[in-house]
């Protein structure tokens, strides 16, 4: 045996380090005769032989320590043979041959004895009994060694197929209408718990039911297949197995690096707040049911299509609000006034017209303009802007992040925001029943967060501040971090958030389809987002986005003249809100000549403007203001920017 072989079992025996440092570890070469004294390369030149025996019976008797340590069931729980741990627990919570499922979070024993000893408080005679999932055999045992007072029994979970990917649980398109098929969602097994069946009164309900999840950060760690299915498991136990009396939930005790899905596991209904890599909750057994119901993923509908049509009662209007936010007064003031408008226009005398309407404004939304929005009937209230620290100086989504502060409108249970580019044309009442988040499908796996049904909460807001830093959004936008955090959410139908997008793949028939939505009457979605060019940057007379090669596919003259019927609904003097820049003047005629230059097939640019606006400044007067009145112009180019997110002084301040 070489000495380096010897020198690779001693470390591994855990030797003292002394032999390493006095030499007695090293590559040392055989001398001439190393074949009559075979060991004694082991010592150093001058050393007495005797003390190599004693040396190699230590060795021989610590490495076979170790090699029984290592079969033991207690520690080689990956060996096939094994499958019982030490206290004869059948291995049916862990499978290590499946990855996904695998956590390697370590177990921290005094902060999860702390958690369980708050749980076993209110049991019997301070004891708690506890379903472990996800846990091996050893974690297991030691459950039972640290806890000994803990009646544990381990909850099995079939794994999900192989093949289920995120994509199938949230698919980009599914057949709302089910015109060709019903949507259908891949299988996720439930749960199933030892003893079952067993007639014991106490067999197969907990007081709390811990669940051990995988964390991969790095990308979208929080779109994991077998992290999702672990907490939904981990619900079911929790809502249908709970011990408490009235048919209460089970604790849920979380151990994981990354934070719980925050819609299906409360901050509101912590315990205690998060210690290390434990989290324990107390869920309201009749919400967990409620979001149980729901459909796993985007797979399906949270709610009929049909649903969008009935009414609806809500069973205290007062506390629910739909809101929107202002942190540009030049690009979306005019929109949020219209806004409110169609809100009032739709609800008529639904329960709606009881609904508060908040606008959250920043720092930057002028005096005149909060009383403006006052008087279209938004509560106004100031928060304080967020930059979003990924995004450039000025960028349009610099300060979206100040959304954000949707979840401090906590005297609120529910909130359907609002987007400021949309318009509203059917009682929104319908989504006041959905839970957090509701919302309709973008693209890819991702929701579109123009619309959403949000339940207001300080510690969810905190939530989302702390995280500001380390978590990537696809888009650099709000919609991209609101979708990391939220990626377990509730797919509305397209017609409670309508994109006025038509995309260059779509069929005439599909485009025709579409532009016969947006032109119904009596309407049939609930509301329009205006995507591209806003209305209110257009000349009333047509769809300003038919004249930009870009923006065509934003094009719809059907909702841009429904969107001047509601503002002209509106009073006069809030009107004047939506006047236009003398600069986007110039750079819708802009436009129009080059549509001209181009031919454009539409035929658009030949439609003549007769809009009043063309004829109004929209500056205040006051001294050294004249100038901002003077008819403007594009000379040679066009101006550069960020057409499609309306970003308005990135389009018109370079020229």
């Amino acid at each position: 045996m070489h000495a380096e072989n010897l020198s690779y079992l001693l470390i591994s025996c855990t030797l003292s380090n002394s032999l390493s440092k006095r030499g007695y570890i090293g590559s040392y070469h055989y001398e001439k005769d190393a074949k009559y004294r075979p060991f004694s390369a082991l010592l150093p030149e001058g050393s007495n032989p005797k003390m190599l025996y004693v040396k190699l019976v230590l060795l021989i008797l610590m490495c076979g320590s170790f090699v029984s340590l290592l079969n033991s069931p207690s520690i080689h729980h990956n060996d096939e043979h094994h499958t019982q741990s030490l206290a004869g627990v059948p291995r049916v919570s862990y499978e290590p041959d499946d990855s996904r499922y695998v956590s390697d979070v370590t177990l921290d024993w005094p902060k999860i004895s702390k958690a369980v000893q708050r749980v076993a408080g209110a049991g019997d005679g301070g004891g708690a009994r506890a379903a472990l999932l996800n846990f091996d055999d050893d974690e297991v045992h030691q459950w039972r060694t640290v806890l000994p007072r803990t009646v544990a029994t381990v909850a099995s979970l079939e794994r999900a197929g192989s093949n289920v990917t995120w994509e199938h649980l949230y698919p980009e398109w599914i057949d709302e209408e089910e015109v060709y098929h019903a949507p259908t969602c891949p299988d996720l097994p439930e749960p199933a718990v030892d003893g079952d069946g067993d007639g014991d009164g106490e067999e197969g309900v907990f007081d709390v039911v811990a669940v051990k999840l995988p964390c991969r950060r790095g990308g979208s760690w929080s779109k994991d297949v077998a992290r999702l299915h672990l907490q939904l498991a981990a619900a079911r136990l929790a809502a249908t197995r709970g011990r408490g009396g009235g048919g209460g939930a089970a604790h849920v005790l979380v151990v994981s690096r990354c934070f719980p899905i925050p819609n299906l596991f409360r901050c509101r209904d912590e315990v205690a707040p998060r210690d290390g890599d434990v989290w324990l909750y107390r869920p309201d057994a009749d919400a967990l049911q409620r979001n149980l119901a729901l459909p796993v993923g985007s797979c399906k509908l949270a709610m009929p299509f049909s649903a969008l049509a009935e009414p609806h009662v809500a069973a205290a209007p007062r506390r629910e609000a739909y809101a929107t936010i202002l942190h540009s007064e030049e690009l979306y003031a005019c929109g949020a006034l219209v806004a409110a408008q169609s809100i009032r226009m739709a609800s008529g005398s639904s329960s709606s017209s009881e609904r508060d309407m908040v606008a959250l404004v920043d720092e930057t939304i002028s005096a005149r303009h909060r009383v403006a929005l006052e008087a279209a009937g938004w509560k106004v209230r100031a928060i304080r802007r967020v930059r979003n620290p990924r995004a450039a100086a000025d960028a349009y989504n610099e300060w979206n992040y100040s959304k954000f502060w949707l979840w401090s409108l906590s005297e609120y249970d529910r909130v359907v925001f609002l987007d400021a580019d949309l318009l509203v044309q059917r009682p929104m009442d319908p989504l006041f029943a959905m839970p957090e988040v509701s919302a309709t499908a973008n693209h890819g796996t991702l929701f579109n967060s123009g619309v959403m049904v949000v339940e207001p909460c300080n510690c969810t807001l905190r939530l989302l501040m702390d995280h500001i830093a380390d978590i990537d959004s696809y888009n650099g936008g709000d919609q991209g971090y609101l979708n990391e955090v939220f990626s377990w959410w509730h797919r509305l139908p397209s017609h409670a958030n309508y994109m006025k997008h038509f995309w260059e793949g779509d069929s005439d028939e599909r485009a025709a389809a579409k532009r016969a939505v947006l032109a119904a009457d009596p309407a049939v979605v609930l509301a329009v987002h205006f995507v591209g060019m806003k209305p209110w940057f257009c000349f009333r007379d047509y769809d300003c986005n038919w004249n930009s090669p870009q923006l065509r596919q934003f094009a719809s003259d059907e909702a841009h003249a429904r969107w001047w019927r509601a503002h002209d609904a509106m009073p006069v003097a809030l009107q004047g809100f939506c006047l236009l820049d003398e600069r986007q003047k110039a750079l819708l005629r802009w436009d129009a000549d080059e549509a001209r230059a181009a031919n454009f097939s539409d035929g658009h640019w030949k439609v003549p403007i007769i809009d009043p606006r063309r004829n109004i400044c929209a500056t205040a007067s006051g001294d050294g203001e004249a100038a901002a009145c003077v008819e403007r112009e594009i000379k040679n180019r066009r101006v550069e920017g960020n057409r499609v997110t309306t970003s308005y002084a990135k389009l018109i301040d370079n020229f």
